[in-house]
Order: C-alpha cells, then sequence, then structure tokens
C-alpha cells in the first residue's frame, strides 16, 4: 500500500514540512491555472526549503522554519562535502535547486531584464524538476523504492478543477468536454483509482457497456489511464494527468 503523505513525510519536522507541501500545492496549482510567473517563483521558493530540509538533514538539526542561504550556488556546493550520506543528498537533490534558481532569476520571473518571458516551457520543466525532487525526499526519508515515491507525490497535489462541482456525493462535469475528456478529468481529481459506476455517473454516459469498451479501454491502450476489468475501476496514468493540466485545464 503506498505511503500517506504525512507518513512519507514523517522524517521531516512540521515547520519544514508543511512549507514544503504548500509549496508544492502553490506550484501545481498555479501551473494547471497556465499562470507560468507565479508557477516559476513557487520553484524557487521551493528550493530555500529543501536546501533547508537537506543542510538539516546533513548536520543532524533541523532549522524551525526554512531560510535562504546567503549565497544558494556556494551552500548548495557545500553539501557535497557531507561524507557519510548518499550522493542523492550531497549532489543529485542539491543541482537541482541551482537549475530552478536560474530560471527564477535570469529568465524574466524574479527579475526584469532577461530575454526570456514566463512561458509553459520554463513552467514545465520547474514542475518536472520539483516532483523529482519530492519523490527523492520520500525515497529518502521514508526508505521506499522510486516507484511508490513517486506515486506518493502524485497524490499530493490538491487537484480541482473549476469544471467539476461536486454535489450528493457525485462530482458533475460543468464543461462540454469528450467522454474522453470529461472521464479524465473526474479521475485526476481524485487519489487512487474510481469505480467505473461512478464515472458513468459523473459523465453521463447512457450505454455503460459501450462506456467501458469504447472510452475506457481506448483510454487504457493509450496509457491515459489504468482501467482494472476485473475490479472495474480506472485510475488516471502519469499520461492522462498531463493532458488534463495541458490541454483540458487551459481549454475551458
Amino acid at each position: 500500500m503506498t505511503a500517506t503523505p504525512q507518513a512519507a513525510f514523517s522524517g521531516i519536522p512540521e515547520g519544514l514540512r508543511r512549507p514544503l507541501l504548500e509549496e508544492y500545492n502553490k506550484l501545481a496549482k498555479h501551473y494547471r491555472e497556465g499562470r507560468w510567473e507565479p508557477a516559476e517563483l513557487n520553484g524557487g521558493k521551493l528550493c530555500e526549503i529543501v536546501y533547508s530540509i537537506l543542510k538539516g538533514h546533513a548536520d543532524g538539526a533541523f532549522a524551525n522554519a526554512p531560510y535562504k542561504p546567503d549565497n544558494m550556488v556556494i551552500a548548495c556546493r557545500k553539501l557535497e562535502e557531507a561524507t557519510g550520506f548518499p550522493r542523492s543528498v550531497r549532489i543529485q537533490i542539491p543541482r537541482m535547486p541551482l537549475a530552478l534558481y536560474e530560471i527564477r532569476n535570469n529568465r524574466n520571473v524574479g527579475h526584469v531584464g532577461a530575454d526570456v518571458d514566463p512561458n509553459h516551457m520554463d513552467a514545465s520543466v520547474v514542475l518536472a524538476m520539483v516532483k523529482w525532487v519530492m519523490a527523492e525526499l520520500v525515497r529518502i526519508f521514508h526508505n521506499t523504492t522510486p516507484e511508490e515515491a513517486t506515486q506518493v507525490v502524485e497524490s499530493l497535489t490538491e487537484r480541482s478543477l473549476p469544471i467539476l462541482w461536486r454535489v450528493g456525493g457525485l462530482t458533475r462535469v460543468l464543461a462540454p468536454l469528450s467522454a474522453k475528456d470529461k472521464t479524465l478529468a473526474v479521475l485526476y481529481s481524485v487519489p487512487g483509482p474510481l469505480d467505473v459506476r461512478s464515472l458513468l455517473a459523473s459523465v453521463e454516459y447512457s450505454n455503460p457497456s459501450r462506456y467501458r469498451s469504447i472510452i475506457l479501454k481506448a483510454a487504457h491502450r493509450a496509457h491515459l489511464l489504468h482501467f482494472d476489468t476485473k475490479a472495474d475501476t480506472a485510475q488516471i496514468s502519469p499520461l492522462g494527468s498531463r493532458h488534463v493540466e495541458e490541454r483540458v485545464a487551459l481549454e475551458v
């Protein structure tokens, strides 16, 4: 069973764990809404939190709250001196904040004057790098596999779309989308698998057998979701999540 976010990050004290999760959710929300500049700014702020966690882990004493080192580049490179810790703590994770900080500071995000304005491509890179860092933190502090760590990170985001309306225990889709996109939007908003009966009610598809054979199986073959025919459930895949974030969320 996949660990809960609280359990997965339990090795990080509350003063650092809470801002880490909050900033990650802000970044993901801004990305879904197509707000590239604030998404990239969140990536920069998250760097400071991640550095505070790594520094505390290496020192054996965590700070009460995140803090910004005087020089992020030098501070991250000094973590390489933390002998006795895995390469991920000393080198691999610390090099991600350097790239994230570079985007924040020199791509017209944190400061004006750069030759590239905030954009979808940069924000996508920021989100991908942050997800990797979050998964590595789960793997290190919860002693789990990369696969389980990735699942935990995917479950962290408070996923909401303006086209979804929860009423009477049911999620309604308030937009004229295709059955496939309605299905993916509903699955995107819930952690883990959802039974097909609930999906049928949300998507309001009139033919259950056709829905399973045409919509779900086609989306399964396209790797947008996993359709478990025995359990009669469906779960969105990382590829399906990207489809919702990059196409569905921006079309409505």
